[in-house]
């Protein structure tokens, strides 16, 4: 007795969804049975074959099953790529973390730190912002800051290493980020008549970010703030400074007095 369409249909469908579990539990079977050097060498293959999920699969499993092996060491280096790769940025840098704090003295702890700034390295704009030419400038940079930080310790802790150079130039792109976004407030302060605002937090910018090209208008709004502010000695102190540092001179700004809203005279 043959069967009818609609039922033969579900039939072969099963068939083949049984199929699919017994080899999918079967590379399972396979994978609990490998030793570390496979599990290693599986895990290795899939990340160079761009392979992302399957690598950090079998990395944990290799992590998990050989914790002491100096295949799972390694594992634990590559999964913090791996872990990136996949845009898994908080994994990456827990991976990132442990790793640090487990192993102080190996020698590529540069590249976890080096991953990390990667991690939390302020993004590029994307391509609608790129068509409306949206000023990243003005963004609050919430990640820059450790991003620099751990740029920063490849740099200074690990001279000699082959992310160093690298570290170094997003480092600086970083920095001008950094300042440009404090002079970016302290201008919308100045704008506010928030004087003493302004001149802090342009002053921070100049001790923090030294060397940005943006520092020079952060010295120009100190002076205006402090000549609005009537504080003349920081202001000719801020002058000469300038002065040393760039050509022109900048104009005395007038004092302004602001009265009670309810006063009319």
């Amino acid at each position: 007795m043959s069967l009818i369409g609609p039922v033969r249909v579900t039939v072969v469908a099963l068939c083949i969804a049984l199929l699919a579990l017994t080899g999918c539990a079967h590379k399972n079977r396979q994978l609990q049975q490998s030793s570390p050097e496979i599990l290693y060498k599986k895990a290795k293959k899939a990340l160079d074959s761009y392979d992302y999920n399957q690598s950090i699969k079998t990395y944990e499993q290799l992590t998990a099953r050989f914790p002491f092996t100096d295949q799972a060491r390694q594992a634990r280096l590559d999964l913090i790529y791996a872990y990136y790769r996949a845009g898994e940025g908080e994994s990456a840098t827990d991976a990132a973390d442990t790793f640090i704090r487990e192993n102080p003295t190996h020698p590529r702890v540069d590249y976890a730190w080096y991953i990390k700034g990667l991690v939390d390295f302020e993004r590029t704009p994307n391509a609608l912002e790129k068509l409306f030419r949206v000023d990243l400038t003005q963004r609050p940079p919430s990640t820059a800051r450790k991003s620099f930080a751990a740029f920063r310790t490849v740099v200074e802790q690990y001279p000699k290493s082959e992310y160093a150079h690298d570290a170094l130039q997003r480092m600086i792109y970083l920095r001008n980020r950094l300042a440009n976004y404090e002079v970016h407030v302290a201008r919308y302060y100045i704008r506010r008549g928030a004087y003493v605002a302004a001149a802090q937090r342009a002053k921070g910018a100049v001790e923090q970010y030294d060397g940005a090209p943006s520092v020079r208008e952060a010295l120009q709004i100190m002076i205006e703030a402090y000549d609005r502010l009537n504080l003349k000695e920081l202001a000719d102190q801020t002058r000469q400074v300038y002065q040393a540092n760039f050509s022109g001179e900048i104009r005395q700004a007038e004092a302004e007095i602001h009265k009670p809203w309810w006063k009319l005279w």
